[in-house]
């Protein structure tokens, strides 16, 4: 029997959907070694026309840099790639913030349309501001939060993004593509991919930007700089990998903050 993430309801409109297959694909146990990072967190309330917004932060010790990330339509900030990242990026001097949109830390189980997301997001810009007191911010999240993440990194002058999961189109529906958001912030891009993500495949996301450069998607920065797609084999939307898959949890876990902190220390030494 598919999936309801292979084959959305037709009754349902397309943005429940969308976020009830999220939503499944989020849903699974973080490992230890995420937990001890969720309980190393300092925790700030930040205030938003939405509601009190969540930040968790993840100090570095001297830090270089600060990695802002979102969460997605299907879940809060304890998603295994947002906790891989903040357990293993603070020992290389990037501390992690992790953003809880308002409607999580309401309760709610249903994600608002994207503008309420990034007005949320850009209401918690000068907290984030004043955690970085003038060190590069780079932003980025997973699914839903990777998208808010592209859509305003120009607004909160960010030096990259990192997409864990981008959604480049409804499952099912790869003609409603969304190549121009990866297109659009202007600065380096790093995409982590499953290679059997129904949201798009990492093999998807290759094929995408070129054709987003070579302008065939509206909306796409002219001469922005090129995406980076690290695919993880096997993985899925929620970038869990199968009982087939060359990687094992763990392994894909590394694979992950791998690709980030290699991404953030290119980035950060090119600017």
């Amino acid at each position: 029997m598919p999936s309801p993430a292979e084959n959305p309801a037709p009754h349902a409109p397309e943005h429940d959907t969308e976020r009830a297959a999220a939503h499944a694909a989020e849903q699974s146990p973080q490992r230890t070694a995420g937990d001890a990072a969720a309980r190393a967190v300092e925790v700030l309330t930040v205030p938003t026309d939405a509601g009190p917004g969540r930040l968790l932060v993840s100090p570095a010790a001297e830090p270089r840099a600060v990695l802002w990330l979102g969460h997605g339509a299907g879940g809060g900030a304890g998603s295994r790639d947002l906790l891989a990242l903040a357990a293993a990026l603070p020992r290389h001097g990037v501390t992690v913030v992790r953003h809880e949109q308002p409607w999580v830390v309401a309760g709610k189980r249903i994600a608002p349309r994207p503008a309420a997301l990034d007005a949320a997001w850009l209401a918690t810009a000068p907290a984030v501001g004043e955690l970085a007191a003038g060190l590069p911010l780079a932003v980025g999240g997973r699914s839903a939060g990777a998208r808010v993440a592209c859509r305003t990194a120009g607004a909160v002058d960010a030096v990259a993004v990192v997409c864990l999961a981008f959604p480049l189109h409804p499952p099912g529906r790869p003609e409603r593509t969304r190549a121009e958001e990866l297109l659009r912030p202007g600065v380096p891009v790093l995409v982590v991919q499953g290679t059997r993500d129904p949201f798009g495949s990492a093999e998807e996301i290759v094929a995408a930007v070129p054709r987003a450069v070579a302008g065939a998607v509206p909306g796409a920065v002219p001469g922005a700089p090129a995406v980076e797609v690290v695919p993880v084999e096997g993985a899925d939307h929620g970038l869990k990998v199968g009982r087939t898959a060359p990687l094992d949890q763990e392994e894909a876990g590394r694979l992950v903050a791998e690709a980030v902190h290699g991404f953030l220390r290119r980035t950060l030494t090119a600017g």
